[in-house]
């Protein structure tokens, strides 16, 4: 399982106004229920705090990946926001968080969903991929750059 799989273009945030971790994961998860249909949003934001209450998904160098399963969920979404001004996220290098891959999983996927929490993660570990996030101003461009850098393993 790849990003490339999962993101769409419109599900691509790239100028969040939040600035504390509760209010960023109800933008977020706000946004992705206003494109996929039938997304119960109480039940995402209930699910994203469940997985927050076991750990910080604050993964350090500005990046976040929340994430959670639901039950009805289909198949794996990412949702991906960026925000200037950072996000108090209880980061585990207590830094603001710019940077966001959230994830919203079927019930059942926990082999697809930790396939992706890997690709994410390698893709996220590149300072110039990270710095190329940032700096980029079209949901299109932001969208193909994960797309040429999220290639299968052996094609890099």
């Amino acid at each position: 399982m790849r990003l490339a799989d999962v993101l769409r273009k419109e599900y691509i945030m790239l100028d969040l106004k939040s600035t504390k971790k509760n209010e960023l994961l109800d933008e977020m998860i706000t946004h992705l229920c206003n494109e996929v249909d039938d997304l119960d949003k109480d039940a995402a934001y209930a699910a994203l705090l469940k997985r927050e209450g076991l750990g910080t998904t604050g993964i350090g160098h500005g990046v976040a990946i929340p994430h959670g399963k639901l039950k009805g969920v289909d198949k794996i979404m990412v949702c991906f926001g960026r925000s200037f001004g950072g996000v108090e996220y209880d980061s585990m290098d207590n830094k603001l968080v710019h940077l966001f891959f959230l994830i919203m999983a079927p019930e059942h996927s926990a082999a697809a969903h930790l396939k992706l929490l890997a690709s994410i993660s390698r893709l996220l570990k590149s300072n110039e991929f990270r710095t190329k996030l940032m700096s980029l101003e079209k949901p299109a461009d932001i969208f193909r750059l994960i797309m040429e850098s999220d290639l299968p393993c052996g094609y890099h």
